[in-house]
């Protein structure tokens, strides 16, 4: 049991749990050496004597420390304390797509689109490297303050050209994110990470889950069967270029499918340009439903024969009577059991103690070689008992001068066995990047062009006023933080503003505007109109001579206004003089 103000390795002191998962837990932690808050995640106790969930854990670090990309969780360490498995992560101050998702319902077309390209952004860098997450849903995706999207837990993620998968192929996401050839059993691939990424841009768009049901063999069968629903039948207005991302991330057959995140991610780069609007419905190549109906029935009556099962042995367990020989032989069978119990104990200890010793391996702190020359560093990691890898990293760093190492994989402090690989960052400089000016470009095209050159991108929106003269169009750059011209390191921030249109109620009792263009107004910024005709003879007939809502002020969709039109005095009837309810508005 992990407390508070433990130290794990004699460095990671804990604050507080942050999070329970099915493998691990999650803690926040304060890095005592590099002074920062962490992220650790802890092998749960009831797991770390299980083999399998060993490897698989140390599979998910290797995978994931093997990542760096802004939109990916980083990595920082990995190691084994009193056989305690943990992975040390950058600590994220944000909440999850999901959260956002039950506060919002669903998203804008551009916000969904912009997650969308991040996501997809930092899938491909993990594609790039044979990495497939396996679990990819709005849970596992945080969003900072900024906007800006982080992938978290690769906790199920593998390297496809591993040796050894033990429990890999089994079926271990979320069932409402769950690729066909995953529910039917089969191996996972790029496309299974795909399909994942298409069901989650459809419940960003749409709010709601395409496929549900009372169980989870219920879900997986529709995600194996069924389409997946019209996105147009819940937002009629949607481009076809966002109807074919869709149909094609989740299409049954993954050959159907993209080949990877990275060619997702191109084709939402274009997929709000006008030309795109109306563009043809794509049609696959290969079939898509060929699942084999007698092996999904084989699917269905083994999962009912199992609940069965298992609710048969409660069953018994309660009606079961313990009589006195029962107890009796319990009590035996409790006494031999302590026997064995501590004999493992004591062959335990012994493992514990004597194999290292018999071994001679031993657990040895990475050195911290930053700034040294190459072959400085290689000589002090072979001297610490490390292996150095042939192949070096480039990174540009505006702090450590070119051709001298920047930092090491894995991590300087962390412990690993000697012999461990460890391989050099080495220093391209300070790499310079000329700002041009992105003013009337579309932010999307110019945030996945900056952020491949490796900024840091962030998207805001700026309020302006509509007006006759200037017509802004939602998406395109009207400002930028980092003037053109400008000559900025990797890793800089930089912002790029939006225009949030805001639109003012003008004057309509001055005489210029009809009933029927008011109504216009309200239809096209959905407000609730209420028309009020009074018989006055202050007034010329048809004259709107009162507004709820005064010139000047904002108008927000969803918001009451009324009007008051006079009307003519029938022949006998005799007028009223209006009192104005609100001074300055009649």
């Amino acid at each position: 049991m992990i407390m508070k103000g433990q130290k794990i390795s004699d460095r990671y002191q804990i604050i507080k749990s942050i999070g329970e998962g099915g493998m691990a837990n999650v803690y926040l932690a304060y890095d005592t050496i590099l002074d920062r808050n962490v992220a650790v995640k802890v092998l749960r106790g009831d797991l770390s004597n299980d083999e399998k969930f060993v490897r698989r854990f140390q599979r998910e670090a290797l995978a994931a420390s093997s990542l760096t990309h802004p939109n990916i969780v980083e990595v920082y360490d990995v190691g084994e304390d009193n056989g305690e498995y943990y992975i040390v992560m950058e600590y994220i101050e944000g909440k999850h797509l999901k959260n956002l998702l039950k506060k919002r319902g669903k998203l804008t077309l551009s916000e969904a689109v912009d997650i969308m390209l991040q996501i997809t952004d930092g899938m491909a860098a993990a594609h790039d490297s044979y990495i497939i997450h396996r679990d990819i849903k709005p849970q596992n995706i945080m969003i900072l303050e900024n906007g800006l999207v982080k992938i978290t837990d690769f906790g199920i993620a593998m390297a496809m050209n591993a040796t050894q998968l033990t429990q890999t192929n089994s079926v271990m996401g979320s069932v409402h994110y769950l690729p066909p050839e995953q529910a039917s059993g089969q191996g996972s691939t790029l496309q299974s990470d795909i399909y994942s990424m298409g069901i989650v841009m459809y419940e960003l768009l749409t709010g709601e889950l395409p496929f549900k049901g009372d169980n989870a063999v219920e879900i997986a069968l529709k995600h194996l069967k069924e389409p997946i629903p019209d996105i147009r039948e819940k937002i009629p207005n949607v481009p076809n270029s966002i109807y074919n991302i869709i149909k094609r991330a989740t299409a049954k057959n993954p050959k159907n499918r993209y080949n990877d995140a990275r060619e997702m991610h191109e084709d939402l780069l274009t997929c709000l340009d006008d030309t795109r609007a109306n563009e043809p419905i794509i049609t696959f190549k290969y079939p898509e439903n060929d699942t084999d109906d007698a092996k999904l029935a084989k699917m269905v009556k083994e999962s009912k024969k199992e609940t069965e099962e298992v609710r048969q042995k409660k069953e018994e367990v309660i009606a079961k009577k313990i009589t006195g020989d029962d107890l009796k032989k319990q009590n035996k069978l409790l006494i031999i059991l302590a026997f064995i119990f501590t004999g493992l104990v004591v062959g335990i200890t012994a493992l514990i103690v004597f194999i290292p010793m018999l071994t001679g391996s031993k657990q040895i702190e990475v050195p911290d070689v930053a700034d040294m020359t190459v072959s400085d560093a290689i000589d002090t990691l072979q001297d610490a008992g490390f292996t150095v890898s042939d192949e070096q990293k480039e990174v540009s760093s505006s702090d450590i001068e070119e051709g001298r190492v920047v930092k090491t994989s894995p991590a300087v402090g962390s412990k690993r066995k000697d012999g461990t690989t460890v391989t050099l960052y080495v220093s391209i400089g300070d790499t310079q990047i000329e700002i041009e000016d992105y003013t009337g470009e579309s932010y999307l095209e110019v945030k996945g062009k900056l952020e491949a050159l490796g900024l840091f991108v962030l998207i805001e929106r700026q309020d302006v006023e509509e007006t006759d003269d200037v017509d802004y169009e939602d998406g395109l750059i009207i400002d930028q933080s980092i003037e053109a011209g400008e000559k900025v390191s990797a890793g800089t921030n930089i912002t790029l503003y939006i225009p949030n249109v805001v639109t003012n109620y003008p004057n309509f009792t001055d005489g210029t505007y009809t009933v029927e263009a008011i109504e216009d107004f309200a239809d096209t910024y959905e407000l609730t109109l209420d028309i009020e005709y009074v018989k006055t003879n202050e007034y010329t007939p048809g004259t709107i001579y009162y507004q709820s809502r005064p010139e000047g002020q904002r108008v927000v969709a969803g918001q009451k206004f009324k009007i008051r039109v006079a009307e003519a005095l029938e022949e006998g009837e005799t007028g009223e003089t209006e009192e104005c309810e609100t001074p300055g508005l009649c």
